[in-house]
């Protein structure tokens, strides 16, 4: 009795955890025995998401209740939470044992099986449950739960090893009644016959495809070219996992008689081109198929810019320059693998575009549409007698050549077009935004920002422009500005931040927390990061809501889809972003502990003053609050998104009904972030990010810096091994490996390590520096950056910043490897490396300076602070 007025109680007080936890406690120490008081007190941990301590309570319930459902239910959801998968598994057996009639238990468990990854073990239990069925149950006739569940039997199958495709592809045969998903049937269907070579039937299942509609799915344009080519299963399933417009032309080399089965495939007389003539992808693939150094890709080129011109398409520059592929080989040059390993990649660097043959190409037709256009009217392969293209096309034209010079870096020129754009049709969005673009990336960002929020007032409907605007506006430091335009599409209730922060619109917070880092407002900046993170945390405990809807709904395939997207949430890039500028922040603080103190917030020494100085200085004070007052105040009314408008409106329409209260923020400056251990917390999400990113270069470079900070030497050689292993070509690399060889060295008393660390640093560092001194690592460098003209602008400050600090050759010699080549022969040319090139010359004197900032300005005419 005494144990269930302790469940109550806890129940009631929802809001108090303690005060609930403490009346558990009680009702435990009136009676162990209750299995009822252990459930309560699982659940109050599990509000917490102490997910822990509720399995150990859950477990010491049925240690007094072994076969109560709801705890063994309430247990077996939380061992799936927390991808305890053999746990899971013998709790949804037991529950099966309990109550084996009940089809949600047989589906969990055959679920549990086949995530503990045994699935051939898994299709035993989906079959013992259809076993249990009468033959005319609703569970054999077509509807979607039958769907579902027979397409998660098809998808198991498939994963059960030796034979496993070829069971699930006589398995579609044997369902093809049931399912309701007849698209998801042939896309599986197709991936099977693939996959066991049966080129033909595959053909057959595509075609089906194309005439449901998929013409315009690029994953099937992709198993067609494999089917036509008779690929091998793995590049098949390679070409399966293409996103967006990617296909096998796009994948890896064609040989010129691949080139000609695919293109008689498409666009031969029987092709799909005859079948399908008004598909837009079907022309879109073209491109990719043919040889670009050829007449024919020159002539598909011309059609397809002029059809796009004509109808006044924005994003074909965008478009084409997904055509900039280059090769790259995962093999050593001169093996017999080579030539199949070798794949595209995709040219995004201003050198490598320039000198790619599709984008001249593009160049000299887009020069010459200008050239006729102006003159005559008509674009240059026209008939001279045909009639006059309308003046938009002269317009788009420019665009596009604006365009291919922004890709090239050539930002003068692309502005002189869009301005005259803008000039021909003021009115148009798109332009407005190219230019901000071109500013922005010229180094102007000031400028970007308000031509950017003048073409914003051109559509003050359009939610895209609005958000460009105020992203816009962040990065130009001006985040109150922001923060009105922002909250023109925000719900007026509360005030803007506060709804952008419970719609998790993680792109504007992420926005905001780098103005206010800039700023060196680092309180503010962590909060905002933080929050971001706030937003992952949340994405992963809202999966506990599905763990048994799915299994109820038999959306089965979709809740697999779900977990595996839940256990690689903290590797995906919004996340890693934030946790890695919190990671530099903390880093920062732990370095300089200043970095961080405002000193208006800081209270003068009343003791050394006379009593007028210290009424003075309190006069003072007092009003530098009442204004910091006043500021916060106006900037939450100007943030709310109200309007007189809106008030007038409510106010006319008797709408009195009023918002939810808003939660006040306790810590807006973040002080309580700033005060917490820096090194620690720079620990624990490093350790998130290599755990769950270890494929990106920069969360390996700051488990490094983490590493060396701590005296864990043998952690920041592992990195540093990691680094080597993703970008041996990588800037920071080099810095880190002539860093560590300086900590590392036996001199070296600030981190020195156990007689064992010491030998494997001694027997694995040297083969990073090509078993040489840091003075020849150094020395080397320096010679191969000198001798390729076109490597990056970072590996050449990286270099020369180690040569003046090594002593390794002159302060000339180290200025000469960035003097000596132009700017735009080098690769990761940006106005931030720049300015960082500018202040290490001014740094060597101020001649070479004032040589760099010549050549920055030749490079970027818009560049500010330079």
């Amino acid at each position: 009795k005494k144990g269930k007025e302790g469940e109550g109680a806890a129940e009631v007080v929802v809001d108090k955890k303690k005060e609930a936890v403490e009346l558990v406690k009680r009702g435990l120490m009136m009676d162990m025995r209750s299995h009822v008081c252990w459930h309560v007190y699982g659940l109050l941990h599990r509000s917490t998401q102490n997910y822990a301590e509720a399995i150990k309570a859950y477990k010491q319930a049925l240690r007094i209740d072994p076969e109560n459902l709801q705890i063994l239910r309430d247990m077996g959801l939380l061992q799936v939470q927390m991808r305890d998968l053999g746990g899971f598994r013998d709790t949804r057996l037991r529950i099966l044992t309990l109550r084996p009639n009940s089809k949600v238990h047989w589906l969990s468990y055959a679920l549990a099986v086949h995530v503990g990854g045994d699935a051939a073990e898994a299709v035993e239990v989906l079959d013992r449950y259809a076993g249990t069925l009468d033959a005319d149950s609703v569970e054999f006739q077509r509807n979607f739960e039958s769907s579902e569940l027979a397409l998660y039997k098809n998808m198991v199958l498939s994963e059960t090893g030796d034979g496993g495709i070829e069971k699930a592809l006589a398995h579609l045969d044997e369902i093809e009644g049931l399912v309701v998903d007849r698209t998801g049937w042939l896309m599986a269907r197709m991936s099977y016959q693939l996959r066991l070579g049966r080129y033909d039937d595959a053909k057959v299942t595509i075609f089906e495809l194309f005439d449901r509609g998929s013409t315009e799915d690029h994953r099937v344009h992709g198993a067609y070219m494999c089917a036509t080519l008779r690929c091998d299963g793995e590049t098949c399933t390679e070409v399966e996992r293409m996103k967006g417009t990617g296909t096998l032309a796009t994948l890896r080399p064609l040989s010129e008689e691949e080139r000609t089965a695919l293109l008689d495939a498409y666009y031969g007389a029987d092709g799909l081109t005859a079948k399908y003539p008004r598909s837009p992808s079907l022309k879109r693939i073209r491109l990719t198929l043919l040889e670009p150094s050829g007449e024919e890709f020159k002539s598909a080129v011309d059609e397809y810019c002029q059809a796009k011109i004509i109808k006044g398409v924005p994003s074909l520059g965008m478009d084409l320059s997904a055509l900039y592929l280059v090769e790259e080989s995962g093999q050593p040059n001169g093996t017999d693998a080579a030539a199949a390993a070798k794949r595209y990649a995709l040219a995004t660097d201003p050198v490598d575009v320039k000198s790619h043959p599709v984008h001249r190409l593009l160049v000299s037709i887009a020069d010459s549409y200008v050239a006729s256009l102006s003159s005559d009217g008509i674009f240059p392969s026209s008939d001279p007698k045909e009639e006059q293209r309308p003046p938009s096309c002269l317009l788009w034209a420019w665009y596009l050549r604006a365009i291919l010079h922004e890709q090239a870096s050539q930002y003068s020129l692309a502005y002189t077009l869009v301005d005259r754009c803008i000039e021909h049709t003021p009115t148009a969005v798109d332009f407005y935004e190219l230019k901000a673009r071109l500013l922005e990336s010229g180094g102007d960002i000031q400028r970007a920002a308000e031509v950017v929020d003048a073409g914003r007032d051109l559509d003050r409907q359009d939610r895209y422009v609005n958000n460009l605007a105020t992203r816009t506006l962040l990065r130009a430091g001006r985040e109150e500005d922001a923060a009105r335009r922002v909250s023109l599409f925000t719900r007026h209730e509360a005030p803007a931040e506060r709804n952008l922060y419970d719609m998790q619109c993680t792109w504007y917070e992420l926005e905001l927390a780098d103005c206010w880092r800039r700023k060196g407002d680092f309180g503010r900046s962590l909060r905002k990061y933080m929050a971001v993170i706030k937003h992952y945390e949340d994405f992963h405990e809202d999966q506990f809501d599905f763990h048994m809807y799915c299994v109820r709904k038999v959306t089965l395939r979709s809740y697999c889809k779900l977990l595996k997207f839940e256990d690689e949430i903290w590797g995906l890039p919004h996340y890693g972003r934030a946790a890695e500028e919190v990671i530099r922040i903390h880093l920062r603080l732990h370095d300089d502990p200043t970095a961080g103190k405002n000193d208006e917030d800081e209270e003068p020494d009343y003791s050394k003053m006379s009593p007028a100085e210290r009424k003075k200085a309190k006069n003072i004070a007092r009003k530098k609050q009442k204004k910091k007052q006043a500021a916060a105040q106006l900037a939450e009314n100007k943030g709310d998104g109200n309007n007189d408008d809106a008030k007038n409106n409510n106010t006319a329409n008797g709408n009195k009904k009023k918002g939810k209260p808003h939660v006040i923020d306790e810590d807006p400056e973040g002080k309580e972030l700033l005060a917490l251990d820096h090194l620690e917390e720079a620990k624990k999400f490093a350790a998130i990010l290599v755990r769950h990113a270890p494929r990106r270069f920069s969360a390996w470079a700051l488990q490094y810096d983490v590493s060396i900070r701590r005296g864990k030497m043998l952690l920041a050689l592992q990195a540093l091994f990691k680094m080597k292993s993703i970008d041996p070509n990588d800037h920071r690399l080099f810095s880190y490996i002539v860093d560590y060889s300086r900590k590392s060295s036996p001199r070296n008393e600030t981190n020195c390590a156990n007689p064992a660390s010491e030998q494997v640093i001694s027997s694995e560092f040297p083969s990073l520096m090509n078993s040489i001194s840091p003075s020849d690592f150094v020395r080397t460098a320096a010679e191969e950056v000198k001798s390729d003209f076109s490597s990056s602008l970072q590996m050449r400050i990286a270099v020369a910043r180690e040569m003046v600090a090594d002593g390794v050759g002159s302060n000339a010699m180290a200025s000469s490897l960035l003097l000596d080549s132009k700017l735009d022969e080098m690769r990761c040319v940006t106005v931030e490396t720049c300015r960082e090139a500018l202040a290490f010359m001014e740094s060597l004197g101020k001649e070479d300076g004032e040589r760099m900032r010549m050549m920055i300005m030749a490079k970027f005419p818009f560049a500010k602070d330079c």
